[in-house]
């Protein structure tokens, strides 16, 4: 039985060791987190759901579904040539639509960078629940993976094909998205609840704030599982190779998601309040948006200080939200905004070769500035657009009912 199990183990490991070449081993690195990053959705589909009632929790689940189908075709007809098109402006790309032809690395590159497109439009997913129309968000998600996320993209990881992001000239860090992933997910989902109000019941006239719990924290907990696991492919892969910066880069990513879960749990104890789970599970998601910007220049002690105030971060925002009457359902903006542009500060803060280099902090302040002044404003003007033209809200009516029985 054991040289059965050794011959098993040899088998898997020959394409490697037994001349595969250095591009096929990193092709299949890639398409490996790549396949991770896509698990993320199920992670997603399980925390967002589980955190809605359960009469909405099947359309927030379809929600996910779909916009990962319909957001991977738009970005492979228009967002990755914006993206990673010749960029010879440092704004935009201008080729490379809907590409139908290449070698074998580039049809890996696209379909990792699709992977990270379908996340950035799932992030509004969340926080815009239970009282968004559905044909109305599926539109929304076409126009946030195709026009509103690669067009700040081309301004940070442009290049491949000619020319450069005029960010990236400056020398910004984001190694792995969190401004260029997160951040533009979340100021998209602040936009659309700005533009769809809060849920019925969820402030009182007085202005109380009256929680409407989700109804199966099972799925929260194993949606924060899978969304850690896809994590490491979301950084880890971000290398496209196999390198010996690999272990660096997962082991950060741990660290940070540990100290988030921590961070938010102190916080929640520090003023006496009750600690929520959910709250504690956003803690360690914020610790990973957090660390994706700085996974691969970061020394793992500054991981773990980068997590743990993301964990404080996640709790005092979620209270600025609700003091602002804003309704985000499952804390999309502060875990994946506020945490965003805490974890783009901190890649310059605490960049292990160069630390507390305050021009290089100055970049990142821009560079995250950028991503706001960008999206809010042009993601504001789509959900209005909706809103004003086929609807962004259903109906109080349905809303009541569930959209589940739409």
């Amino acid at each position: 039985m054991k040289r059965r199990t050794i011959g098993i183990a040899l088998c898997w490991v020959s394409p490697f060791s037994w001349g595969a070449t250095d591009e096929a081993i990193n092709i299949a690195w890639v398409v490996f987190a790549s396949v991770l990053v896509f698990f993320m959705q199920a992670g997603f589909a399980l925390m967002e759901s589980g955190m809605s009632r359960a009469k909405n929790a099947v359309n927030v689940m379809v929600k996910n579904y779909i916009d990962g189908c319909a957001g991977g075709i738009a970005f492979w007809g228009l967002g990755f040539g914006l993206m990673f098109g010749v960029n010879i402006t440092g704004w935009f790309g201008m080729s490379h639509f809907a590409p139908y032809e290449g070698e074998p690395w580039d049809f890996t590159f696209l379909l990792f960078q699709m992977m990270f497109a379908v996340t950035a439009a799932t992030i509004a997913s969340g926080a815009m629940a239970e009282r968004t129309r559905y044909s109305a968000y599926l539109f929304g998600a076409l126009v946030i993976c195709g026009f509103i996320y690669p067009v700040f993209g081309s301004w940070v990881w442009s290049g491949i094909n000619g020319g450069q992001g005029w960010l990236t000239k400056l020398g910004f860090v984001d190694f792995a998205g969190s401004t260029v992933v997160h951040s533009v997910g979340a100021w998209c989902a602040l936009a659309g609840v700005l533009v769809l109000g809060p849920r019925l019941g969820r402030f009182g006239a007085d202005g109380a704030v009256r929680n409407l719990p989700g109804h199966n924290m099972g799925f929260v907990t194993l949606g924060g599982f899978i969304l850690w696991l896809g994590w490491f492919g979301f950084n880890a892969g971000s290398s496209f190779e196999v390198s010996p910066n690999l272990g660096l880069i997962a082991l950060n990513t741990h660290l940070a998601a540990s100290a988030g879960a921590l961070g938010a749990y102190m916080a929640q104890r520090r003023n006496s309040s009750p600690v929520l789970f959910s709250i504690t599970v956003n803690g360690s998601l914020g610790g990973l948006v957090s660390i994706t910007a700085g996974c691969a220049s970061m020394y793992p002690l500054f991981a773990i200080l980068t997590g743990l105030l993301a964990g404080f971060i996640v709790v005092s925002g979620t209270r600025l939200l609700e003091r602002l009457k804003v309704d985000d359902v499952v804390g999309a903006v502060p875990v994946h905004g506020f945490c965003g542009v805490w974890g783009t500060l901190a890649a310059g803060l605490f960049y292990y070769s160069d630390m507390l280099n305050w021009g290089r902090v100055g970049v990142q302040t821009l560079g995250a500035a950028a991503a706001f002044l960008w999206v809010f404003p042009t993601a504001l003007l789509l959900f209005l657009l909706l809103a004003k033209t086929i609807g962004l809200r259903t109906t109080g009516q349905h809303e009541r009912l569930g959209l589940d029985c739409t």
